[in-house]
């Protein structure tokens, strides 16, 4: 994820800096103890059983765990690696990851020992430096379904059967937009697909906006895209060129956001930080919404709702898409137990740590072993996940993608951000990005 804004890391800006600063007495450990920070609360008691089988097993080392929300985190972390009072460890989004590689604030994690046959196929693999060293062990990984309400899908004649058969194209929308404009009702109980309907005034609308103002789409426009065969750069990592200037991207963005303009998807100005797509469902307000896998927990804690989840549409490929994103745990380059920190982030990365996790039925554990454990967690609490976990199994029938990985990827959201509010809520058109791209690859290139 998870919960991404335009909050960046403040430019190798002063992070360049850090490798002249001395430490300080801050967040960073002293004598035996690993400083370990995370952005996830519903993840923090897993973490700290882990932390307690460590300890088990490494006497005299000690964890200390700091949870902070998203934005929080990554302001603390930059200004902590600018003064020096860095966390020996923290989990890593691979957004941010080529950066900090870049700037060198990283330790590489090559001598742990860590194969990437032991995780989820291509978990491991996106944490491999463009200078060949690994910076990351895998953590968790997690996919995008579509959530839906299932007494408004009923009252819609619309069961688990159909919302899992759905099409969609870029052309008419396909049986997606059908579904998605007959879970529409305005404020006279009219269905979007029905005789005077009134997008103006729409009650109900049948998908939830995630906002989409950014340049990966991961729980927007992404699986359509990627469903359509488009790529977002020249390469799966470290791609040199992005594509957003593509004909067949620009058509999956007008047609996405052309069903706001429809009244079948939340507006632009529905979607902020305090309503994000699970409060415009679990106010009423949507039928259904894209989100991701850390969000199961969420949905399924609804008052007075049951929600249910359904893969992905298939889109013009013939193929379901969805996008596969995987933590990390990275160590710090100028941590203050270095010793320890490695040690912490080996057995992090475990089989045992994993399978732990995994008993929460919170995420998905980077290794088999742990996504098992997860699962069998998830149905202990009557949830079907198999919506999240059959893209990963049935490579026939989706195909699966990452995060763009590339470098400067602050300043390509910093640039897609704005222009993508554009199309969606202000109104200029989808080759609007031509020039965006442009830029971005001059940067690339420089």
């Amino acid at each position: 994820m998870r919960f991404r804004t335009v909050t960046a890391l403040t430019g190798a800006l002063a992070l360049s800096l850090v490798s002249g600063c001395a430490k300080g007495d801050g967040s960073g450990s002293s004598g035996n103890t690993v400083t370990y920070w995370l952005w996830d609360a519903n993840q923090l008691p897993a973490y700290e059983a882990c932390a307690k089988g460590f300890e088990r097993r490494n006497p005299g080392l000690d964890v200390k765990i700091s949870q902070m929300g998203w934005d929080d985190y990554w302001t603390k972390l930059t200004a902590s690696l600018i003064a020096g009072t860095e966390p020996d460890v923290f989990t890593d989004h691979v957004q941010k990851f080529g950066q900090l590689a870049d700037l060198e604030v990283l330790e590489p994690l090559d001598g742990l020992g860590i194969e990437d046959a032991a995780y989820q196929p291509g978990l491991a693999a996106g944490w491999t430096g463009e200078d060949g060293h690994r910076y990351g062990a895998p953590k968790d990984w997690d996919t995008v379904a579509l959530f839906y309400n299932e007494r408004l899908a009923a009252e819609a004649g619309l069961g688990a059967e159909e919302l899992n058969g759905l099409d969609w194209n870029p052309e008419d929308g396909g049986t997606f937009e059908k579904a998605i404009a007959h879970l529409t009702v305005d404020a006279e109980g009219r269905r979007g697909d029905e005789p005077g309907f009134d997008k103006d005034h729409v009650e109900v609308y049948g998908l939830a906006t995630g906002g989409g103002g950014d340049g990966d789409g991961q729980t927007t426009w992404s699986n359509f895209a990627a469903s359509a065969g488009w790529t977002y750069t020249d390469k799966e990592r470290w791609g040199t060129e992005y594509r957003y200037d593509d004909d067949t991207f620009q058509s999956v963005i007008e047609w996405y956001f052309g069903l706001a303009d429809k009244g079948y998807m939340a507006p632009f100005t529905d979607y902020s930080r305090s309503n994000q797509a699970n409060a415009q469902v679990a106010a009423g307000r949507a039928a259904t919404a894209f989100d991701g896998a850390w969000m199961i927990s969420t949905y399924a804690g609804f008052e007075g709702m049951d929600i249910a989840t359904a893969v992905t549409p298939r889109g013009p490929t013939g193929r379901r898409a969805t996008m596969v994103n995987g933590l990390a745990d990275s160590v710090t380059k100028n941590a203050d137990n270095k010793p320890g920190a490695l040690k912490w982030v080996k057995y992090l990365a475990s089989e045992e740590c994993q399978r732990t996790v995994g008993g929460y039925g919170i995420v998905f554990p980077a290794t088999p072993g742990g996504t098992e454990a997860a699962v069998a967690a998830y149905g202990r609490k009557g949830i079907d996940v198999s919506a999240f976990t059959r893209p990963v199994d049935d490579k026939k029938h989706f195909r699966t993608f990452t995060f763009p990985i590339t470098e400067h990827a602050a300043d390509v959201l910093a640039l897609m951000h704005p222009a993508m509010q554009d199309v969606y809520g202000g109104g200029k058109p989808a080759d609007s990005l031509d020039e965006t791209n442009d830029q971005i690859n001059l940067i690339l290139d420089q």
